[in-house]
């Protein structure tokens, strides 16, 4: 059994309580690796190495910088099979899904951010007064990086990389459940040449590791994905110390389908933006709402889409969903579906755990299901499932679907689907999310500003954005 370490220092070392808990394949149920129990004197020790390593790599020219990240990202990109391979292995999702898309993507994060900053140009100068006034920008010094367990490198790797491409340091804890590929990154960090100190990676629990590093008073930024009870413990605590703050946080998005789609056409992409890394992504379309002239014909595609889904081994190309990452995790899920079947919901498909192999019997799968008949007011209508569960509704008019859609505390995304380009900038407009979609899901596009409003987060992440957060703008007034 795998027994793993903190990277600090540029070096593997173990916790210094000695202490280690037990962490489980998802797909099986079973032990499969020992995790850190870091507290807060392994934070320290971080903390310290990252403020040394602070005064070299802060002065380290932009160009010297992006040749590591770029040696990064050819690392992470050789390494995509074992990478694919482990991050399965510890989050239960298709090895095909993370090959094709966690990786690849974790590989782009520092590849678009080193050439990012090759090429950012800073704000003009600005003549006025008998005096020349200008901007510049220095990197916050260490910076305190929370990642979560359902997209666990490509999370990772997107607050890492432009926190790194400013000249700022790094202290990161990634979540208890999905260590394996952020202690390899360790490893390729090291073999591409990045200095001793520069990323540090604490392993943990969030209560000990992740309230140590957000307290520690030399850590002036925080950069938290995850879920939103979460990121209000985490304001609680940063805010007395005026720490910088990105918060990305949970979800409940609508799908909004108006009837003059082609429903066959679409039917695929809204399985997909419903189901997609076991409905475990915080953007994952949960809230279906269609227009009630295609209802019936939308309702029947779908549920026999649903139905058709591969649900177990996810070391199987004809997988389409593995395991949910924790028992807890997939209790909870079960305990909204009840809920609802409670209520008086119809379950149109799933609510049952699957048949699996022998082998996986004590895993944590879960049926994709499909709800239909909640009320609005609903748990499951309401809360974020962060599972394979979507709820199907149908509406009258535009006015209607907005309300339902805007009736929640979350505000991270939408998808709209029609033909009318009119009806689409329309209806963009009224939503209020971070980001909307329209005829497609979860097509990103790293320039672009990403992040929620209410209690989907704080603060955007993106080019220009990501570089702003990570840095301290400073105005010179030069007398002429």
């Amino acid at each position: 059994m795998e027994r793993f370490s903190n990277y600090i220092n540029g070096e593997f070392v173990a916790p210094v309580s000695g202490r280690y808990f037990e962490n489980y394949n998802p797909s099986t149920g079973k032990v499969d690796s020992m995790i850190p129990d870091s507290d807060i004197k392994d934070v320290a020790r971080a903390v310290s190495s990252a403020k040394e390593a602070f005064n070299t790599w802060s002065q380290t020219s932009v160009e010297d910088r992006a040749k590591i990240l770029f040696k990064i990202s050819e690392l992470i990109e050789k390494n995509k099979t074992e990478l694919a391979e482990a991050e399965s292995r510890d989050q239960g999702k298709p090895v095909h899904l993370a090959a094709s898309v966690d990786i690849p993507r974790s590989s782009l994060n520092f590849r678009y951010f080193a050439g990012h900053m090759l090429h950012r140009k800073e704000e003009a100068s600005h003549h006025s007064a008998g005096a020349i006034s200008f901007t510049s920008r220095k990197p916050v010094g260490v910076t305190g990086l929370i990642s979560p367990w359902n997209l666990p490198l490509y999370l990772l790797t997107w607050k890492i990389a432009p926190a790194l491409a400013a000249g700022n340091v790094a202290v990161c804890k990634p979540s208890e459940f999905t260590s394996r590929t952020a202690v390899m990154l360790g490893s390729i960090m090291n073999e591409a040449g990045l200095p001793k100190g520069v990323c540090n990676i604490v392993l943990g629990r969030g209560a000990t590791a992740g309230q140590a590093l957000t307290s520690h008073p030399d850590v002036p930024l925080i950069s938290f994905t995850g879920g939103t009870e979460t990121g209000k413990k985490i304001s609680t605590t940063a805010a007395p110390q005026f720490k910088k703050l990105s918060l990305e946080l949970g979800g409940k998005n609508p799908t909004i389908i108006f009837d003059d789609v082609d429903v066959k056409k679409i039917v695929p992409m809204v399985v997909r933006s419903a189901f997609l890394n076991q409905g475990e992504i915080c953007l994952c379309g949960s809230r279906i709402y269609v227009q009630e002239g295609i209802f019936e014909e939308f309702k029947k595609e779908f549920v026999e889409s649903v139905k058709n889904l591969r649900v177990g081994d996810p070391k199987l190309a004809t997988t389409f969903m593995g395991p949910l990452v924790s028992k807890s995790h997939m209790d909870k899920v079960e305990s909204y579906v009840e809920g609802a079947r409670a209520d008086g919901a119809e379950i149109l498909v799933g609510g049952t755990r699957p048949q699996v192999s022998q082998e996986l019997l004590g895993g944590y799968f879960y049926s994709p299901t499909i709800v239909a008949g909640v009320k609005e007011s609903s748990a499951i209508q309401k809360e974020e499932v962060f599972g394979p569960v979507a709820t199907l509704q149908s509406f009258k008019e535009e006015e209607e679907v907005l309300k339902c859609a805007n009736e929640t505390i979350y505000g991270l995304s939408a998808s709209i689907w029609t033909e009318s380009q009119s009806r689409a900038l329309r209806v963009s407009r009224a939503l209020d999310v971070g980001t909307v979609w329209v005829n497609t899901w979860m097509l990103r596009d790293l320039k672009m500003p990403f992040g929620g409003v209410k209690a989907s987060g704080l603060g955007r992440e993106g080019a220009d954005h990501s570089i702003d957060f990570f840095t301290e703008v400073k105005t010179v007034c030069l007398k002429e």
